[in-house]
């Protein structure tokens, strides 16, 4: 159902970009990606006239907001077995296998997450649209682990919100070149686009202006290490999200000087151990049942790809 809201602006929101504004606001509980498609699609107005995302409020400005309601799916749905870990009728988490795209893109419109999941559920929120039903966070295509998606509005809603105010709790295992030192730290960095390679993400200059970027926090601690036959090592690293950036484990190892072995754009090391893809997974997920209220904490074990990658290894 579409929905209208209207906001009255106060000394406190006095200068704030509108688009931040409204991404703050818990009753519409978009992402800012969101709030910018509906300022582009003309569903903002500011005392009655079209504005821009980039439109600074002053006291008193009146703004309106129409959101509309979620479209009908029309991604195909397709039988794709699904490793499910948790289900009820708000949310389901999956244990997404390494190679699979989340959602559908442009050269990826079948055999998503997404794909699956319209196969299975038959009922998955609408408010991400037609290509993101459900979708409140993602994983890259070759990372495995857990996801959690929202099958109800009310699901959608307060778990966007919980990723949003930082208060969803996300752990990844990652084998990593090198030997980490020291044995736990916190990186914290700003974190953008790569200045020259836009595809990449890169650790930016804090004093640099001409950058845009922002801030990123990852806890690290090292669980084992190892050592290949031809003294290659490497370790074996826990580590917890505190900001949720675009490659942000894979940029901060590599900023550390120990990149994930078997990413292709990050950590271009040699690597004897025959994986095509980043060995990183997403372990542990915790977060707020939407209706309940009760906290739910899931584990998901190594795959089998990064156990036997760990087999070929000696403990040191």
């Amino acid at each position: 159902m579409a929905s209208k809201h209207e906001y009255v602006i106060a000394e406190e929101n006095k200068g704030q970009r509108i688009d931040q504004f409204l991404t703050a606001c818990a009753e519409i509980s978009f992402t800012r990606s969101q709030i910018q498609k509906l300022i582009e699609e003309r569903k903002v107005t500011v005392n009655c006239n079209q504005t821009k995302a980039s439109y600074k409020l002053k006291i008193g400005d009146k703004v309106n907001v129409q959101v509309p309601a979620p479209q009908k799916l029309e991604v195909l749905s397709e039988n794709i077995p699904l490793d499910i870990v948790y289900e009820d009728q708000d949310l389901i988490v999956i244990n997404k296998p390494a190679g699979m795209v989340v959602h559908p893109a442009p050269g990826n419109y079948q055999g998503t997450l997404v794909n699956a999941l319209l196969a299975h559920c038959k009922d998955l929120s609408g408010i991400g649209g037609i290509l993101r039903p459900g979708i409140v966070h993602r994983l890259d295509k070759d990372t495995s682990g857990l996801i959690v998606i929202a099958k109800s509005d009310l699901a959608h809603q307060s778990l966007t919100k919980q990723f949003k105010d930082k208060k969803v709790f996300k752990q990844y295992l990652a084998l990593v070149h090198g030997w980490v030192e020291p044995e736990k730290g916190l990186i914290e960095t700003k974190l953008g686009r790569h200045p020259v390679q836009r595809k990449k993400m890169a650790v930016l200059d804090w004093e640099d202006r001409k950058t845009h970027g922002k801030f990123a926090a990852t806890e690290f601690s090292v669980k084992d290490r190892y050592e290949s036959e031809d003294g290659q090592r490497y370790s074996l690293v826990e580590l917890v999200l505190k900001t949720g950036r675009t490659h942000q484990i894979r940029v901060h190892m590599q900023h550390l000087g120990h990149g994930v072995a078997g990413d292709a754009v990050y950590g271009k090391q040699k690597n004897d151990l025959n994986i095509p893809r980043q060995m990183l997974h997403a372990s542990k997920l915790g977060f707020m049942h939407p209706r309940t209220g009760q906290y739910i904490k899931l584990n998901a074990e190594l795959p089998k790809d990064i156990r036997e990658a760990l087999n070929k290894l000696q403990k040191r």
